[in-house]
């Protein structure tokens, strides 16, 4: 997707504070109070149900993201077809192929001390900051839509702490709308280019945090690391990140906190995330290991 203008008549136009009521109203309706008791149950990831597909576009389109549940887990390695064709039904489709990722583009992610993978923090078992996946992708190639897949869960840890993106833009326009204009300045995030051994692998990305995308759906680009990225030097930036680490570090209801289990899987319209610190079992030769399919779709419909 590419991103898109603020129409005057959109809610997330600063200017059309009646549209944005509206819109927050319906948003905040009915939202969920516990995430872990939405769980869908999936028979066949190769042939949803009306039911089921419905089930999570359901929940989808009101916080962005869903817990699915395999009826019958395979074991290891899961079949990764399997999950490819859970998220074609869903309208996930193009695949981000990066780096790190398998030939078939979906990404494994286990502990990895060698190679290419030592350096990168999903490759470890170190806890991981708040984000959205795929911040550093060029503004032609931003992940809209991701499916994270357990196969294998740690003996101890590797939770996630999850947030609706709108539920972000909410707080920060409720707190100060000034705020969210500073995070849509087409510069306010640079990541620095990312070089091995002296080549460079990929340029310096700048761009906004939050942004219009497709048919004006909210997306938004973000990580909370202090290092390997470059933040706008205003006042008003510095502020509106402040408040949104102060978000973030609540214990806000609206911040859902899960780990999945053997089977297990999120789809979402790449909201923030976490991982907390874990350990494998490797004295039984148990690994935590987790598919990441990464897009550039959202889910259909949502």
């Amino acid at each position: 997707m590419k991103l898109t203008q603020i129409n005057q008549h959109s809610p997330f136009c600063l200017q059309n504070d009646e549209q944005y009521k509206v819109w927050r109203k319906a948003r905040l309706a009915g939202y969920p109070e516990r995430f872990d008791a939405h769980v869908v149950r999936i028979v066949d990831p190769l042939a949803l149900s009306d039911a089921e597909r419905n089930a999570l576009r359901s929940l989808i389109g009101k916080t962005n993201m869903a817990v699915y549940q395999l009826a019958e887990p395979a074991g290891d390695p899961v079949d990764k077809g399997r999950i490819k064709s859970l998220g074609a039904q869903m309208g996930l489709k193009a695949l981000d192929s990066n780096l790190c990722a398998d030939e078939d583009g979906i990404s494994s992610l286990r502990v990895m001390p060698g190679g290419r993978h030592r350096t990168y923090i999903p490759y470890s078992s170190r806890p991981i900051s708040w984000h959205t996946d795929g911040y550093y992708n060029a503004l032609d190639h931003l992940i809209c839509g991701m499916i994270l897949h357990c196969v294998e869960p740690a003996a101890s840890g590797g939770a996630n702490a999850l947030l609706d993106p709108e539920i972000a833009y909410i707080y920060l326009r409720d707190t100060e709308p000034a705020y969210i204009e500073a995070l849509m300045q087409p510069d306010v995030m640079t990541i620095p280019a990312n070089e091995a051994e002296g080549v460079a692998i990929r340029g310096a990305q700048s761009g906004p945090v939050f942004s219009l995308q497709g048919q004006g759906f909210l997306h938004m680009r973000y990580t909370a690391r202090t290092r390997s990225v470059q933040w706008k030097g205003d006042a008003v930036t510095a502020e509106a990140r402040a408040c949104l680490s102060e978000f973030l570090d609540s214990d806000s209801a609206y911040i859902f906190r899960y780990r999945l289990e053997a089977g297990q899987g999120l789809i979402s319209n790449n909201v923030l995330h976490t991982r907390s610190e874990f350990e494998d079992e490797a004295a039984k030769g148990k690994q935590r290991l987790l598919y990441r399919a990464r897009y550039f779709d959202r889910v259909w419909g949502t």
